[in-house]
């Protein structure tokens, strides 16, 4: 009779585990909700924080007159999103997609990249004009910030809640436009 107490007890306490486990997975589960919740809010008070400093700098230092803010468009089954885009006709003639992060990473340099590759090809119209990319952050190390420059992307900072764009004397910024396969 004991031993049949005690294999009770042991599917007992099992059961008791299971259900406990189950009650930390639906807590994980919750917890990297509100986590991610939190993470894309942060994300959008940095856009927000960017839009107006970056519209400022697409005019002065480049002379666009267009400028809009989460610019989406689609080509075929594929989708291309850019935080700001900015555009000028006639002698400037410029196109620049703008990429604002909270934390720049290296893989951050590689999506501006990848689409600015993907905005030629979703927008030929555009084949003449120059095109250009700037990658804004709140953060990033001054290794990845040389990257990105390497990669010949503008990096824009943020200094006294404004994001500038400061550039050192010896960059000279990829015209991505020049690498069209036509």
């Amino acid at each position: 009779m004991e031993a049949t107490t005690n294999f009770d007890d042991i599917h007992q306490i099992l059961r008791e585990i299971a259900k406990s486990q189950q009650e930390t997975d639906r807590i994980t589960r919750q917890n990297a909700k509100m986590l991610g919740d939190l993470g894309n809010k942060f994300g959008s008070f940095t856009e927000g924080m960017a839009f107006p400093s970056m519209e400022k700098v697409l005019r002065k230092q480049f002379g666009l007159t267009t400028i809009t803010t989460n610019y989406k468009t689609e080509y075929g089954p594929d989708t291309l999103e850019v935080d700001v885009l900015g555009i000028a006709n006639g002698q400037i003639n410029t196109v620049v997609l703008v990429e604002v992060k909270s934390h720049l990473k290296e893989r951050d340099i590689e999506q501006l990249l990848k689409n600015l590759d993907r905005f030629r090809r979703f927008h030929p119209e555009y084949a003449g004009k120059k095109l250009y990319g700037i990658l804004a952050s709140v953060q990033g190390t001054r290794e990845v910030k040389q990257k990105a420059m390497d990669a010949g992307l503008f990096v824009a900072s943020i200094h006294d809640e404004v994001f500038e764009l400061k550039t050192p004397a010896y960059f000279v910024p990829t015209n991505f436009s020049l690498n069209l396969d036509q």
